[in-house]
């Protein structure tokens, strides 16, 4: 791990330069060309794309970076498809990890990466294959996948028959009950109602979000967005429980609650 560089998360919410949305149901920002209402142009993509220009050339400026690890819900719009390009033109390989965001999750596709317009060289993926069995796969082109031949890669769960016949069983689902369209249209009704609670509660900083995969982020403060005290946080959370509803506590300072 001592050869592994982390470039600054291009978060559009909490990041250096932060993103513009337009809609109140849209989590991939645009970062870049928007004219925003102060006349200002949007330009947080570029600017998180020079830091990633400057990691690579002074971390491999001669060499080639091994492969570059990206999650789609996260970047604002036209930053994944440029890093992506500049990782290849260095020979590396794009990774993009598809644990959380794909098996329609995002509603508008069934992959998170095709909301970017990429197509990556690995995908790995996990939990919504499963539908709560625990189940995992990488998926890769044959060209990648016939260097594993050429090391030993052993596996004690590999090509289980049981997991298989589950991932199966629950892929068939999804189609047929069209989960991914689902995922949109109800993902979407909630975003908009979570939303007024926005407008109407300064303890809700913000609502952000795409399909069924939606956090709010709690604050003191709307205004200077001071995350929300632990415990306040921890008792609405345990409220929310009582009434039946199972909410996730994530975010950088742990004050965004998830579903």
């Amino acid at each position: 791990m001592q050869f592994c560089n982390k470039v600054t998360n291009p978060d559009p919410y909490r990041g250096l330069w932060g993103g513009y949305r337009d809609s109140p149901v849209q989590s991939v920002r645009a970062g870049e060309g928007k004219v925003l209402d102060d006349g200002v142009t949007c330009t947080s993509s570029s600017k998180y794309l020079v830091q990633l220009q400057e990691l690579l050339d002074y971390s491999v400026p001669q060499g080639k970076p091994a492969a570059f690890f990206a999650e789609s819900i996260q970047y604002p719009l036209g930053y994944l498809k440029k890093a992506f390009e500049l990782i290849r033109d260095r020979g590396g390989l794009c990774v993009s990890d598809e644990v959380q965001t794909g098996f329609g999750r995002t509603g508008e596709h069934f992959w998170g990466f095709e909301g970017h317009g990429v197509v990556p060289d690995i995908v790995t993926m996990a939990k919504g294959i499963g539908n709560g069995y625990p189940l995992a796969a990488v998926v890769t082109t044959p060209e990648i996948a016939s260097t594993l031949s050429k090391a030993l890669h052993f596996n004690t769960y590999g090509g289980n028959a049981l997991g298989s016949a589950v991932g199966l069983a629950v892929l068939k689902t999804m189609l047929e009950e069209n989960v991914q369209k689902r995922s949109h249209e109800v993902g979407t009704k909630f975003l908009l109602e979570l939303g007024k609670l926005r407008d109407e509660f300064g303890s809700v900083g913000d609502v952000r979000g795409k399909g069924l995969m939606i956090g709010m982020e709690l604050v003191e403060n709307q205004s200077t967005h001071e995350p929300m005290n632990p415990k306040r946080f921890m008792e609405i959370l345990e409220h929310c429980r009582d009434m039946g509803l199972l909410l996730g506590k994530g975010g950088f300072h742990g004050n965004v609650s998830y579903c």
